[in-house]
């Protein structure tokens, strides 16, 4: 059975929602209360499977950290 996740919705000052899943730490946004869940479930979902991929991340490019 599942525990379920605690989610937080915050009503923006610009009209727009953001979701904010509180195990995770991932967040998304969206114009609707409706719409900034579907958007978080996609993010959760978009970030288990990269978290799950074998394939190694590419090392960023960043010139500027070059000593």
């Amino acid at each position: 059975m599942s525990m379920g996740r605690e989610i937080r919705l915050i009503e923006e000052v610009d009209g727009w929602w953001s979701a904010v899943d509180e195990d995770t730490g991932i967040a998304s946004q969206g114009p609707t209360r409706e719409e900034a869940l579907e958007n978080l479930d996609e993010a959760v979902t978009l970030t288990e499977d990269a978290l799950s991929d074998d394939t190694p991340a590419p090392e960023p490019h960043a010139p500027w950290f070059d000593a």
